[in-house]
């Protein structure tokens, strides 16, 4: 398992915006209290680790990382 305690339910969204919504909320640390929050950089590290060591296939774990990459991306040209 990667994520503990996280349920999300949304009909109106596809899988990927999901998922996408998901790895953006880690990397801003957004459920943490603003006190607490570590960088991007540093969730992103954390997350690529708790990937790895989760027990994906190592096909899934590759295109999970994949994705937190462009992910990663993503949110540095929003910024």
């Amino acid at each position: 398992m990667v994520w503990n305690n996280r349920i999300v339910k949304n009909d109106k969204m596809k899988e990927e915006e999901i998922l996408f919504e998901l790895v953006k909320r880690e990397l801003l640390d957004e459920n943490s209290h603003p006190r607490v929050r570590k960088g991007r950089y540093e969730k992103f590290h954390m997350s690529i680790s708790r990937i790895v060591d989760s027990s994906l296939t190592a096909q899934e774990k590759i295109n999970l990382i994949a994705f937190y990459s462009q992910s990663m991306d993503a949110l540095g040209k929003q910024t």
